[in-house]
C-alpha cells in the first residue's frame, strides 16, 4: 500500500508546479512527421507465409510480368506473404537518408521470420511516393517464441525519395500549439516570449494556440529563433484532475486538488473535514483543517492501510458529493 501512496504523492507534489521547457509542452505548426504506407511482399519464408488466396497470388504474377516473366499464369507458395508497410517521414527529411519501417501481415502467414522485403513504395496521403523500402525482416524474440511473429521491422530499411517541401528559414509567423490546452499556460507563454524578445511578437488566440511574428533581427534567421524559444522555461499549469483505472486499480492524481468541509465514513474508517472534536466516533477517526488537500487525506488513509478500491469509492463518492474540487475520469 506504501509503494502505491508514495506513487500518488509524487503526482500530487510535483504536477502543480512543472517548470518546463517549451519544446517539451508545445509543438510548431509545420514540424511534424508524416505517414507513410505501402503494400508489398515478403517472401523467402519458410512454409510460413499466405496459404493462397487471390490478392497474394495476383501480386505474385504482376511482379513476375513486371520481370519479363509473361508465361506464368498461375503462383501459388507458402513461402510468400502479403504484407502492410508503415513508415514515419521525419519533419524535414531529405532525400537518400534512411527511415525505420514495420511491416504486418495482412494474410494467414503464421510468421515473417527469415523473410525478405520486396522493393515497396511508400505513399504519402497525397498519393505521392515519398520513400522505397526493402531488406531482411526482424523479429524481435525469435527463438523465444515471440508472441506476434506476424509483425517486424526493417532498421534504416527504407530511404526517402521525396522531399517534403518547406522554405521554413523564409517564414514570417510561426504558429504553435500547446500539448495540453489552457489558458493560464497559453498566456504565460506568451508573456515569456514577449518579456525574453523584448516587445509584443507573440499573442494567444485560444487556450491551445500561440502566433508569433517573427521578429527582424531573426528574418532568414527562423532557426535561430526557435532554438532559442524552444528552451524557454514554463511554469505549466494544470487542472485538478484523478484519473481512475478501476480494472487495474490505479490511481494518478494532479494539480491543486481541495477538499471542502465534510465527512467520511466508509466501513470502519471516519474522517471529518474542518471539524473538531469526534471523540466517541466508532472507527478510526482522523481530523482534518477546512479545504485540506488531497495528499493529506491519502496520508490519512494510508495510515490505516486503505486499499485502492477504497480510495477509488471514496474519491467517487466526494466527487458526488462536491466535496472533492477536482475532475475525475475514468478509464
Amino acid at each position: 500500500m506504501k509503494l502505491f501512496s508514495t506513487f500518488l504523492f509524487m503526482a500530487l507534489s510535483f504536477s502543480a508546479f512543472a517548470d518546463n521547457r517549451l519544446k517539451d509542452i508545445a509543438t510548431i505548426k509545420g514540424v511534424r512527421d508524416n505517414p507513410l504506407i505501402g503494400y508489398g511482399l515478403v517472401i523467402g519464408l519458410n512454409g510460413t507465409g499466405d496459404s493462397g488466396g487471390e490478392v497474394t497470388n495476383n501480386s505474385l504474377k504482376k511482379m513476375f510480368q513486371t520481370l519479363g516473366l509473361d508465361a506464368v499464369q498461375e503462383v501459388s507458395s507458402a513461402n510468400v506473404a502479403s504484407v502492410i508497410v508503415t513508415a514515419k517521414l521525419p519533419a524535414f527529411a531529405r532525400s537518400g537518408q534512411k527511415i525505420d519501417v514495420t511491416i504486418s501481415s495482412i494474410g494467414d502467414a503464421s510468421s515473417l521470420g527469415g523473410g525478405t522485403l520486396l522493393v515497396t513504395p511508400l505513399k504519402g496521403g497525397d498519393g505521392k511516393v515519398y520513400a522505397i523500402a526493402s531488406g531482411a525482416l526482424s523479429i524481435g524474440g525469435l527463438k523465444q517464441g515471440a508472441k506476434f511473429a506476424t509483425t517486424a521491422a526493417i532498421p534504416n530499411g527504407a530511404t526517402v525519395e521525396q522531399e517534403v517541401k518547406m522554405n521554413f528559414n523564409d517564414k514570417k509567423s510561426l504558429r504553435m500549439a500547446l500539448n495540453n490546452p489552457d489558458f493560464t499556460t497559453a498566456a504565460r507563454v506568451v508573456k515569456t516570449i514577449n518579456e525574453n524578445l523584448g516587445g509584443k511578437f507573440a499573442s494567444a488566440s485560444d487556450s491551445a494556440t500561440i502566433d508569433l511574428v517573427v521578429p527582424p533581427s531573426y528574418q532568414r534567421r527562423v532557426v535561430d529563433l526557435i532554438a532559442i524559444l524552444e528552451n524557454y522555461r514554463i511554469n505549466q499549469d494544470q487542472k485538478a484532475k484523478i484519473v481512475i483505472n478501476e480494472k487495474t486499480g490505479t490511481i494518478v492524481a494532479g494539480g491543486e486538488i481541495t477538499l471542502h468541509k465534510v465527512a467520511i465514513s466508509h466501513g470502519d474508517l471516519t474522517i471529518n473535514v474542518g471539524e473538531e472534536g469526534g471523540e466517541g466516533k466508532p472507527g478510526a477517526l482522523f481530523m482534518m483543517e477546512k479545504k485540506t488537500t488531497l495528499k493529506d487525506l491519502v496520508n490519512a488513509l494510508n495510515a490505516i492501510g486503505t486499499s485502492p478500491d477504497d480510495l477509488i469509492s471514496i474519491f467517487q463518492t466526494l466527487k458526488k458529493n462536491g466535496a472533492l474540487i477536482a475532475e475525475l475520469e475514468l478509464i
